[in-house]
């Protein structure tokens, strides 16, 4: 009776764990896609028929005050959770702090954004903190799930089988695109992509979608932080060297100039310049 009774035990066994997997192949049966992403295009561009017009030469005002901020997510149903945001919004800032010609970043919540708010929503931000200058931080996450590319095998208490296994490509991209809002122009951008890959389970898919998601956002920003390293340098001697695309506006009193005002060294070129005029007409 007893020998009957564990002989039944594990055949309902054998027969649910059969379910279960059969359930989970079907779940992920062919092929499937997961995405997220929060659109700086669709953002600033809420509607297509806008053209993407500059609206003049961007006067800075150095020391500059830069606004940082997320772009958001219309229903925020896949949006990127608030501490995430958090991390990478403050290493970015890390950036900007470095700069001699940034007073202050000024990082913006995410409540003061709306979704396909465009420039309008960047002007009201621009009013509340002072900021002609905004860097928005987006985001485009794609995970394909194909099945049926290989299988693994499990001993179980009923025995050996073999489940088929998931091949995972998570394709993941973080957006910096820095704007002088007043010109709508865009100052620089510094992209960041990574691409992560791996085997998972039916059993365990979800999980590993999470992992290889948050590895991939992981590998993204730090390409980003890096490469934004190098738009900051580039943006800097562009400013420098094209005095007819920019113009400086030295918040000391100094009034406007042309891009090559970026740095101290034309002040001093102007006093040598007096000097020798002054040493000069003395002599004569």
């Amino acid at each position: 009776m007893i020998r009957q009774s564990i002989r039944s035990s594990t055949r309902l066994l054998a027969i649910l764990s059969t379910l279960a997997v059969s359930g989970c192949v079907g779940m992920w049966d062919g092929y499937s896609q997961r995405h997220q992403k929060a659109s700086v295009v669709e953002y600033l561009y809420p509607d297509a028929k806008d053209p993407v017009t500059e609206q003049g030469v961007p006067v800075l005002k150095l020391p500059m005050r830069v606004g940082l901020a997320f772009v958001p997510v219309a229903g925020r149903q896949d949006a990127m959770p608030e501490t995430r945001q958090a991390e990478i919004l403050e290493r970015v800032a890390t950036r900007f702090r470095s700069l001699d010609y940034v007073k202050a970043i000024d990082i913006i919540p995410s409540a003061y954004l709306t979704a396909r708010g465009g420039f309008a929503n960047l002007e009201q931000i621009r009013s509340m903190y002072g900021v002609d200058t905004i860097a928005l931080v987006s985001y485009d996450q794609k995970q394909f799930t194909d099945q049926g590319v290989a299988s693994l095998s499990y001993w179980t208490i009923v025995g050996l089988y073999v489940v088929p296994g998931e091949k995972n490509s998570t394709h993941t991209m973080v957006d910096t695109v820095v704007m002088h809002v007043p010109s709508r122009k865009m100052l620089f951008r510094a992209p960041g992509v990574s691409q992560v890959k791996g085997l998972a389970t039916p059993v365990n898919l979800s999980e590993q979608l999470r992992a290889d998601s948050e590895a991939g956002f992981d590998q993204a920003v730090d390409k980003m932080i890096g490469n934004l390293q190098t738009q900051l340098v580039a943006f800097e001697e562009r400013v420098k060297a094209s005095p007819e695309e920019f113009k400086v506006v030295r918040t000391d009193g100094s009034g406007a100039r042309g891009g090559g005002d970026f740095g101290p060294w034309v002040g001093g070129l102007f006093a040598v310049l007096i000097a020798g005029g002054a040493w000069w007409s003395s002599r004569r």
